[in-house]
């Protein structure tokens, strides 16, 4: 794992969260996009050599929508950028860590996106990202 990242925070509404963390970080938003098959539309915060992104569930039954109903908004999972995704998905598996899909998927801001169980990882949804080579 080379650095964290990104850390995702759940939200209810774009609209209101955006101006909230421009204030809060100081920095504009620099990028939103949706992310059709985890039913998400992100936002995304520079702040030094991290990201912080914000995740808004574009259909109620979607993943983060349950996430907000169960637990309010907050903190959803932390990424770590890694340089050879599959390596290091196999690595993780080989020391016992659940991957929620056992193929690296497309997600935002130009990442191959893995998901580890939170049950193995102190409650802690971990997420493996590496730059999609263009």
């Amino acid at each position: 794992m080379l650095k964290i990242e990104h850390i995702g925070i759940a939200v209810k509404s774009l609209a209101d969260s955006i101006p909230l963390f421009e204030k809060l970080l100081n920095s504009a938003c620099y990028k939103t996009e949706i992310v059709e098959s985890e039913k998400v539309r992100t936002a995304f915060f520079a702040t030094g050599e991290n990201k912080v992104e914000l995740l808004e569930s574009t259909d109620p039954e979607g993943i983060i929508a349950k996430y907000i109903e169960r637990k309010g908004e907050g903190i959803h999972h932390i990424a770590f950028d890694v340089a050879d995704i599959e390596a290091e998905m196999k690595r993780l598996q080989a020391e016992g860590f659940e991957l929620l899909n056992t193929i690296p998927k497309p997600g935002a801001d130009n990442k191959r996106v893995c998901f580890l169980h939170p049950k193995g990882t102190n409650g802690v949804l971990i997420e493996l990202c590496e730059e999609r080579k263009l």
